[in-house]
């Protein structure tokens, strides 16, 4: 069984990572159930283990040492943040998989909306092609991230998790470069022109949890395959 909790307001980041250890404990040892937790922050940035102190720009908010993996990010009002603290473990021990997985669960969350969400080799997270905007100086299309991963394992269970944008402030990204990627810029759903609320991904999001991690594939696949109709 895996615990879902959803808090309201905004959850002060030292309070969430401390609370997500003790549970990736608890899990480990037995004492406690996998668990799901979806939040907000209020505005900060948190540097992963790979950040390089020239992508923070300028440090208008609160930085905080994630010690998950990757590079920097931002975490605010309107964008909802899924802490996923797992037993990688019995799931099959696969690191890559795993993150595929997480992948697979935002991609599906937000077919749900009819946006299609890829990935690209080399850049983490999941992006959204705009062509409806210039296309970069170098002539490749236009694409801006819509959600980050990075993740933590502490005997193979995983915490920090993935955020995906629904109504942030798109410019308290300017302050970082965002994961250490260049060039492509960053969208929410409210921006590609989307009503959504926290509610509707929230949604979105345990059905598409339940198709990658507890049905398999050929779920997510039926499940993207009805959003589309």
């Amino acid at each position: 069984m895996v615990e879902w909790r959803t808090s309201e307001g905004l959850v002060p980041y030292e309070m969430a990572l401390a609370e997500m250890e003790a549970r990736a404990t608890a899990i480990a040892e037995g004492r406690a159930e996998e668990l799901v937790w979806l939040l907000e922050h209020p505005p900060l940035y948190t540097a992963g283990t790979s950040a390089r102190a020239e992508d923070l720009l300028d440090a208008r908010f609160p930085v905080f040492e994630a010690r998950r993996g990757g590079q920097y990010t931002y975490h605010g009002p309107g964008q909802r943040v899924a802490y996923v603290m797992l037993d990688v473990g019995r799931r099959g021990r696969d690191v890559r998989a795993f993150v595929e997985a997480l992948e697979a669960w935002i991609i599906g969350a937000l077919a749900a909306f009819n946006v299609t969400g890829e990935v690209r080799p080399g850049r983490v997270g999941v992006w959204v092609p705009r062509p409806d905007k210039p296309p970069l100086p170098d002539g490749s299309p236009r694409e801006d991230k819509i959600a980050a991963i990075g993740i933590r394992l502490r005997k193979w269970v995983s915490f920090h998790g993935i955020s995906i944008n629904v109504e942030p402030d798109l410019g308290h990204f300017s302050g970082i470069v965002p994961c250490g990627i260049s060039g492509h810029g960053v969208t929410s759903l409210v921006d590609l022109g989307l009503p959504v609320t926290m509610a509707d991904l929230d949604l979105a999001l345990r059905t598409s949890f339940a198709a990658v991690f507890e049905e398999g594939p050929a779920a997510l696949r039926e499940a993207e395959g009805k959003a589309a109709d």
